[in-house]
């Protein structure tokens, strides 16, 4: 017996033009007004007398609903938003961090160090003691380190799940706090050296090489401009 061929589903297209298959539809202008509904040839006339496409917008109002306008900048605006609809979704990393039943005090400690670090950035914590063989049989001994951390992280992070069991493992899942989110410094742009210091719209003096020049300071008022030489009336 012979096997039939396997077809993967079509992707949806958008029909312009001659390839719009019912002979009726509702066109719009590219003005936005209702032109009625029209034959696809005569909807086609309409087009190219602007030098536009006529566009099936919706396939499945009865009758079809064609609009004439650019395809080309209609497919440019429909990319743009779906561009601009991707930008805005924000998405949240899960950092996970593993535990054993037999975990000493001092590993316990140090990942809770990470975990405190990772809730600061923004990003979830996944907690999960892992159980190996007979360690099954007591598995409320290794899920006392979920219980600790829940009580440890109070403030920075909170528990989202409880302790969930998942095959060999058992899970627990923390969600930052918002006010304890550190929020990233930018790095300031670096001062001019003596630029503090002089007026606003003042240019640094420079030397021949076109370093800045010493500035001479300038005669009280009242003050003769030439200084008397030592031991001259």
């Amino acid at each position: 017996m012979q096997r039939r061929p396997f077809f993967s589903a079509p992707k949806e297209t958008i029909r312009i033009n001659e390839h719009i298959r019912t002979y009726e539809v509702r066109v719009i202008d590219a003005d936005g007004k209702q032109l009625g509904v029209l034959t696809v040839p005569a909807a086609l006339e309409r087009a190219k007398e602007r030098g536009l496409d006529l566009v099936e917008v919706s396939p499945t109002a009865q009758p079809p609903v064609c609009r004439i306008m650019d395809f080309g900048k209609y497919k440019y605006e429909i990319s743009k938003k779906a561009k601009a609809s991707k930008a805005k979704q924000h998405v949240i990393k899960v950092k996970e961090i593993k535990f054993h039943p037999k975990t000493g005090e001092n590993d316990y400690n140090y990942r809770l160090v990470q975990a405190k670090e990772f809730l600061e950035k923004g990003f979830k914590v996944k907690a999960t003691v892992v159980f190996r063989g007979r360690e099954m049989a007591h598995i409320e001994f290794g899920a006392r380190w979920l219980k600790k951390m829940t009580v440890d992280l109070n403030g920075i992070g909170q528990a989202e799940t409880g302790s969930i069991q998942e095959g060999r493992n058992v899970t627990t899942i923390f969600a930052p706090v918002k006010h304890h989110v550190q929020p990233v410094a930018k790095p300031k742009a670096p001062a001019l050296v003596g630029a503090a210091s002089a007026p606003a719209g003042a240019k640094l003096a420079t030397g021949e090489d076109g370093a800045a020049a010493p500035e001479v300071a300038k005669p009280a008022p009242g003050e003769s401009k030439e200084a008397a030489p030592a031991g001259q009336a």
